[in-house]
């Protein structure tokens, strides 16, 4: 998609777009002229945020909201075909939807670690999948996946979280060379910590040493994120890491690992011991 100064006409699908980044960024562009299709789970959530994203738009806008579970392939799929008979082809593609249960490796059931994965990783998957023809007929388009700072550095008590991030992270890097010089463009996301439900859901179960992590982290408003997801679009960047800590990050994880690892291990000691 060539670079524009706003998105008017464009169809733009954001899973997981009921709350959170999802819902922010589906406001943002709705307010710069996008006709949005929001795919999440919760019925009662999508239409509180078609309504709420309704308000940002004109009359001749639409907002179209499927409720669909992307961790199933069919019922994503067919989401999808049922927003494209409805809206036309996707113009921007974001895979907002997420999940988080944080807590001690041994205490984390198999079965979280598979959710996780599906949610996360497949079905971004499947989005792309189902997506990726309906651009690549028309060569345009972009997609954009939501990864996070836990998909450049392990965080404790992330366990099932954090291999799902980088597992986009491997996929976004594989996927950039092959649509390149297509007409599709193609983002990755690192948001840092963002105030969203879901981040309230994650806080239920973060042991104390990842609370004491992550505490020292900035806390970022979904609205800013949005806007950072937005400018990353119009700019064709590839990689979109709002902030300093996490422009630092994305581009230094590996030199940064070391001293990471050893700030937080001694994070770790230090809850440890004043919990004994």
């Amino acid at each position: 998609m060539s670079q524009q100064t706003d998105f008017k006409h464009h169809h733009v699908m954001i899973t997981g777009g009921s709350s959170g980044i999802g819902k922010a960024t589906a406001c943002r562009l709705a307010s710069l002229g996008a006709n949005i299709t929001l795919i999440a789970r919760t019925p009662s959530q999508l239409e509180r945020a078609a309504q709420e994203i309704k308000a940002t738009q004109t009359e001749v806008q639409r907002v179209l909201a499927l409720a669909a579970d992307v961790a199933e392939r069919e019922a994503l799929t067919q989401a999808i075909q049922t927003a494209t008979d409805q809206l036309g082809p996707p113009d921007i593609l974001i895979t907002a939807a997420g999940m988080a249960r944080p807590g001690y490796f041994q205490d984390v059931s198999l079965d979280i670690f598979e959710e996780t994965m599906a949610v996360n990783y497949f079905g971004t998957l499947y989005a792309i999948k189902a997506v990726l023809p309906l651009m690549a007929e028309r060569q345009q388009g972009h997609i954009v996946l939501i990864s996070s700072g836990a998909g450049l550095v392990g965080i404790f008590g992330y366990t099932p979280y954090s291999p799902s991030k980088f597992a986009l992270r491997g996929l976004a890097e594989s996927l950039r060379g092959e649509l390149k010089g297509t007409g599709i463009g193609l983002s990755i996301v690192y948001p840092p910590d963002t105030d969203t439900p879901q981040l309230v859901a994650e806080n239920k179960t973060k042991p104390p040493e990842t609370k004491n992590i992550t505490a020292s982290a900035e806390m970022w408003q979904p609205e800013d994120v949005a806007q950072e997801i937005v400018k990353g679009i119009k700019n064709q960047q590839f990689v979109v890491a709002p902030g300093l800590e996490m422009g630092l990050l994305a581009k230094l994880h590996s030199v940064l690992a070391p001293g990471l690892n050893w700030y937080f291990d001694r994070i770790v000691t230090q809850t440890r011991s004043q919990s004994s």
